[in-house]
This record gives structure tokens, C-alpha cells and sequence, in this order.
């Protein structure tokens, strides 16, 4: 069963944001559009290169009214060591959700059972909470931040657009689609 179109469940976490540790729960991924990303661990090859990825696109994100969530299996004190160390995780300026229970990424459906690690998912939530869009990679397949951008205005558009839909590589201030009889077999 699809994800899309599921809302985000009950939860409370612990995350390392700017310094501090702050809790963070599904009333946080409410009002705003959300991107929560998750990864395999701390302390790793592939993730520290995406999480800044993430960063160098998290001004823009913002600026769009999202906001991001990285979650990793390991706890909040983890993720602060590693911010400590890493000169990529250093830079990380959203909230670094500690899993080590793995209730989120059992909810978000990429526990890797065998291995205790979640998957490489990037799940794009509406203001309501609700999945409106995921990807997930394979362990050796990083993902590549600027591409969530043309989705969540798509998300976004639509949102605001009752009855018009985007069509594939849609971009921002292009031509949409109003579903209809007199498209049918046009397109």
C-alpha cells in the first residue's frame, strides 16, 4: 500500500537543531509543508553529502514556507557529535531527528529490519501532514536535494489550484492541466 495520501501519524522525538535538543512531534509537521528526510547512520559515507545538499538547498526551502526534518536511527547525542565533527554536518541548520526506537521510520515504512537502519526515504508532507510525494534510494544512491523543489511547487500550485494538475516537468509559471472531457485522448 502506497504511502501517498497517508497522514503522519502520533509521534514525539528527540533532535539536535542549532545547538540545542528539542523535541519534535506531528504537531511540527503541521501549517507548513515539510520535508523529512531519512538516512542510514551517523557517521557514514553517503549521508553526510546529502544532509549538506539538503543544507545548501534549506534558504530556498524556506523561503517556500518548508521546513526539513533529517531522521536517523541514531539518537540526538549522536547527531550532535557528528555535527561537532563533520565539517559537512556542521553546516546543517534543520533539526536532526534521533530514531533509535524506529517508530518513525517503521511509520514512514523504511526500516531495513535486517540491518536496524533506515533506508535512504525523502518524503515531501502538505500543511496538513499528508505524504504528497516519496522517493527511496538504495543504500549506494545518494539523492539530490534541488530536484524536491520543482515537486513541492507542483504540491504547492496544486494546492492552490483546486482542479488543475502539473504535467511531467512542469516548472514554476508554466502551462498546467484542468482535467476534463475535452482532453480526453488530446494529450
Amino acid at each position: 500500500m502506497s504511502l501517498v495520501g497517508k497522514k503522519v501519524e502520533a509521534f514525539k522525538a528527540q533532535a539536535y537543531q542549532n545547538g540545542e535538543f528539542i523535541e519534535v512531534n506531528d504537531a511540527d509537521l503541521m501549517g507548513h509543508w515539510s520535508v523529512v528526510m531519512f538516512y542510514p547512520a551517523d557517521f557514514s559515507f553517503v549521508c553526510p553529502t546529502e544532509l549538506e545538499d539538503l543544507q545548501d538547498q534549506y534558504a530556498t526551502l524556506q523561503q517556500m514556507g518548508v521546513e526539513v526534518y533529517s531522521v536517523s536511527e541514531d539518537t540526538h547525542f549522536v547527531h550532535k557529535a557528528w555535527h561537532d565533527e563533520s565539517e559537512a554536518v556542521g553546516k546543517l541548520q534543520y533539526a536532526m531527528i534521533g530514531d533509535p526506537s524506529h517508530q518513525l521510520a517503521r511509520m514512514f515504512d523504511v526500516f531495513d529490519e535486517e540491518q536496524g537502519l533506515a533506508q535512504r526515504g525523502t518524503f515531501i508532507l502538505d500543511k496538513e501532514g499528508v505524504i504528497q510525494s516519496l522517493e527511496i534510494n538504495a543504500d549506494g544512491i545518494g539523492r539530490n536535494a534541488s530536484e524536491y523543489l520543482d515537486r513541492i511547487k507542483a504540491g504547492q500550485y496544486v494546492e492552490t489550484h483546486p482542479g488543475e494538475v502539473c504535467p511531467a516537468k512542469w516548472k514554476e509559471g508554466t502551462a498546467t492541466l484542468t482535467p476534463g472531457l475535452d482532453l480526453v485522448g488530446k494529450i
